[in-house]
């Protein structure tokens, strides 16, 4: 399990658990690698519910790479994440939260 004060969220990839975090490095691949916008546009299109698979692709691999996997954005396209599309949606979401906000 992924500890919040790190800002740590454990992702499940097949068998193995990936401990994934936005560090500043994977923050600015991230936006780097963002198709519009810069990350404040990002985290409002996951607060409205704007947001593409794109997006949440690239925030899961932010956060993997911010957690020390070296794989790319196309090894995760055949990936059944837990809950579905809304489940991977739910990781991107909680590990932008994690990199914005202290937990309680």
């Amino acid at each position: 399990m992924g500890n919040p004060f790190a800002g740590e969220v454990a992702i499940t990839i097949g068998d193995a658990v990936h401990e994934a975090k936005l560090t500043l490095g994977a923050l600015a691949e991230l936006e780097a690698n963002l198709h519009s916008g810069s990350l404040i546009d990002l985290v409002a299109r996951f607060e409205g519910g704007a947001f593409s698979s794109r997006d949440v692709i690239a925030v899961i691999v932010a956060g993997l790479r911010g957690g020390g996997w070296r794989g790319q954005a196309g090894d995760l396209l055949a990936v059944e994440f837990a809950g579905g599309p809304l489940g991977a949606a739910k990781l991107a979401a909680t590990l932008l939260a994690s990199a914005f906000t202290v937990p309680q």
